[in-house]
């Protein structure tokens, strides 16, 4: 790997397929127990040194507190589990239910990325905890959307 996979500055100069073998080092069942994987570009230096824009980081931990006492709620009397990230199926099938368009979404994620069951259930918990974070009682489409959008590793190499 030429390692500018991705890069706005320089040009990945490997084939799909030398990405594909690459990318296949790392196994399926490894994977499945990653429950984000992105790729992050290089950010140019002026990025790096400025005030970063946005949410502060004071805000950002009152939402993820905020997020974790939902789910402590949630889990409550529910022997060792404390968070989404914990749930087994059962679990993600009582708390992580969907409408009719959600899932539409998760069908067409399941056939076009060919995720597992392990995968599926990674992505129904990361949209769970997306919708506490947004304060949400239910799961939308767009936290379904925005957890797939996580799945980058599950799509094949130059998508």
């Amino acid at each position: 790997m030429c390692g500018h996979l991705g890069d706005t500055a320089k040009a990945c100069s490997c084939t799909p397929k030398l990405v594909e073998r690459y990318r296949s080092r790392l196994s399926g069942p490894l994977l499945d127990r990653i429950d984000i994987h992105i790729e992050v570009p290089r950010l140019p230096w002026k990025e790096l040194a400025e005030e970063p824009e946005g949410e502060s980081s004071e805000a950002i931990r009152a939402r993820v507190e905020a997020a974790r006492a939902v789910q402590r709620a949630r889990f409550e009397g529910i022997t060792g589990i404390h968070s989404n990230a914990h749930m087994g199926a059962a679990l993600v099938n009582r708390f992580c239910r969907t409408d009719a368009e959600g899932k539409r979404l998760l069908q067409m994620a399941v056939q076009r990325l060919g995720l597992s069951a392990r995968a599926y259930h990674r992505v129904l918990k990361l949209a769970r905890t997306i919708a506490d974070l947004a304060g949400e009682a239910s799961i939308a489409p767009a936290h379904l959307a925005e957890a797939i959008q996580y799945r980058q590793l599950d799509r094949p190499a130059g998508r």
